[in-house]
């Protein structure tokens, strides 16, 4: 059994009939598994988990997910090709996963910001084995979330998610890419390839009106920047196609450009902040 099967199992098992339905979005939707990516999944509920149920969930991912470090930075990430290829993070093994609960009557009809029931992820994962049990809390990235799940439209379980979600407007996903902003910089340092690429993302998001993958989306930022400021992230690009974390380098040069290179996608996501539209 995969683990996408076990996901769903265990949510089955859990919740039963108060599962609405268990999407597939994130890299697997958008383009395509690469080596360190995670498989991320939005459960859509009836109502919220008690107490028990939330322990049975967070038992159930702790053993199902792979601990190789994912990438916290991909949540602003083909159901047939996640199901072949469930080779993980940075091991070899199972792949890191990232599960997303929310109660369908706190997302239909549409409002912002909106709740996560129950967020599971490897970046999380010391605070839960020491005790900590995932608590409903707002997420303005559920905006970006739920776009890709209607773009997607891999449906795990359930009806198509256009029956299920409605569309987040334009407007509310400018909001939540820049939310997320101050949180993504401080994880430049050690983050830096999917920093630098959620950025690339961000902006392209806030400029199109559509949410591509990392790859795409740094083609798109790459054809846009001046030339001094293309090479860390061609870089970090090549990272995300080709290599795992523990695979990953960057050069005293390549380092040195990191900073500057942010600042001037920042400038231009400034530019398209809040007030903008799709251009």
């Amino acid at each position: 059994m995969n683990q996408l099967r076990e996901i769903v199992a265990l949510a089955d098992g859990v919740l039963g009939r108060d599962v609405v339905g268990v999407y597939l979005h994130g890299s697997a939707v958008l383009g395509g598994l690469r080596p360190a990516s995670d498989l991320d999944v939005l459960l859509v509920a009836r109502r919220s988990p008690a107490d028990r149920e939330r322990s049975a969930l967070l038992g159930g991912l702790l053993g199902i997910s792979g601990s190789g470090a994912g990438g916290g930075a991909g949540a602003v990430e083909g159901a047939a090709d996640a199901d072949a290829d469930t080779d993980g993070g940075d091991g070899g093994g199972a792949r890191p996963v990232e599960l997303a609960v929310v109660v369908q009557s706190e997302v239909r009809p549409w409002r912002y910001p909106p709740v996560c029931d129950f967020l599971y992820g490897e970046w999380l994962r010391a605070d839960y084995e020491a005790g900590s049990v995932p608590r409903p809390e707002p997420m303005p990235d559920l905006a970006l979330l739920i776009t890709m799940v209607l773009a997607g439209d891999r449906p795990l379980a359930g009806p198509p998610p256009s029956r299920v979600l409605d569309p987040v407007p334009h407007a509310d996903l400018v909001r939540a890419s820049v939310a997320g902003l101050p949180g993504l910089l401080d994880d430049l340092e050690d983050d830096t390839r999917n920093v630098l690429l959620t950025l690339a993302r961000i902006w392209s998001t806030l400029a199109t009106g559509r949410i591509s993958s990392k790859d795409t989306a740094a083609d798109w930022a790459l054809a846009r920047l001046p030339p001094e400021h293309r090479p860390v992230l061609a870089h970090a690009r090549r990272l995300y196609l080709d290599c795992r974390y523990s695979e990953e380098s960057w050069s005293g040069e390549l380092r040195s450009r990191v900073r500057p290179h942010a600042d001037r996608v920042l400038a231009e996501i400034d530019r398209l902040g809040p007030g903008s539209g799709p251009r």
